[in-house]
């Protein structure tokens, strides 16, 4: 037999793969799917998972993937979005790669999908029960840029010790007159535990919040699952006088679909050189764009 017919075998509806469904071993997806089970049960909490290699370097998603190799059926309909896009290289090789390991069904659209991946973005689309988000994230730790000790940020984290967090807060506002995190806005989970939502922009914070779907969290380089179960209490750090707010976009729409209650990404026209916006994600543009297109 040929190299490329041992490699791959299709006739008709029969197709043989090298890899087992999903790519990882069954022995690892039980592993991962035990610690996504106590990551649901604490929520919030940072779960040390083995974390496997990948066909792609640590830090390039591979916690997500991951999650989603381990939770994905046959049945099961996929998504990937990069920064709000299912275009971008990084969603699109990641789609591929699930695709040419699983044979699952693939669609851009938010409402369609039973598992969703992301690198850095909820849909603007609402969710519902039944779905799945799974977060592609590079620094799980909230704490980390307060004290670079893993071991005192465990200690930390038990014992609910969050006041060099509270103190970061307020020198930001000292010296700047307001909280100026732009993304990776630590977050308290269940009134308990400290969480870094990777980074998202402040505007999908609130997202999180008694949210039906199920949120899960993989960080691949530093081997952590965490998760926010459905109807969880999740709560922005801030202060009276200064609490949380999203970013304004105020009097600001979407140069393609008109959207102006969504998360706008800000960009330059090369021909005018005047400051334009375009919705993030890209999905939730073209439907906007489509529901005018069949009004009109």
């Amino acid at each position: 037999m040929k190299l490329a017919e041992w490699t791959e075998r299709q006739t008709g509806e029969t197709r043989r793969a090298v890899y087992s469904f999903a790519f990882i071993d069954e022995g690892a997806k039980r592993e991962i799917r035990r610690k996504t089970l106590k990551a649901v049960a604490i929520p919030g909490y940072q779960v040390p998972f083995g974390s496997r290699e990948m066909p792609v370097a640590r830090g390039w998603g591979t916690g997500g993937i991951q999650l989603t190799l381990s939770l994905i059926g046959p049945d099961d309909i996929l998504k990937i979005i990069d920064q709000g896009s299912d275009d971008s290289v990084n969603a699109v090789n990641i789609r591929k790669f699930v695709r040419s390991v699983t044979d699952v069904e693939t669609t851009t659209e938010t409402a369609a999908a039973t598992l969703i991946q992301t690198r850095h973005r909820i849909p603007e689309e609402p969710m519902r029960d039944g779905q799945i988000l799974v977060f592609q994230v590079p620094i799980p730790e909230p704490l980390r840029d307060v004290e670079p000790s893993e071991a005192e940020t465990r200690r930390m984290h038990a014992e609910a010790d969050y006041s060099r967090m509270w103190l970061h807060l307020y020198e930001d506002i000292v010296k700047y007159k307001e909280i100026t995190i732009g993304s990776r806005y630590p977050l308290m989970v269940n009134d308990r535990h400290l969480m870094d939502p990777s980074p998202i922009p402040r505007w999908d914070c609130p997202k999180l919040h008694q949210s039906e779907t199920l949120y899960l969290f993989g960080a691949g380089r530093e081997k952590r699952i965490y998760a926010i179960p459905p109807w969880t209490e999740v709560e922005p750090l801030g202060f009276e006088d200064h609490p949380f707010r999203v970013e304004n976009f105020e009097g600001k729409t979407c140069r393609f679909c008109g959207a102006d209650n969504a998360f706008l990404d800000e960009m330059k026209d090369e021909e005018t050189g005047e400051t334009v916006y375009s919705c993030s994600d890209t999905a939730y543009c073209l439907k906007v764009l489509n529901e005018k297109g069949a009004d009109s």
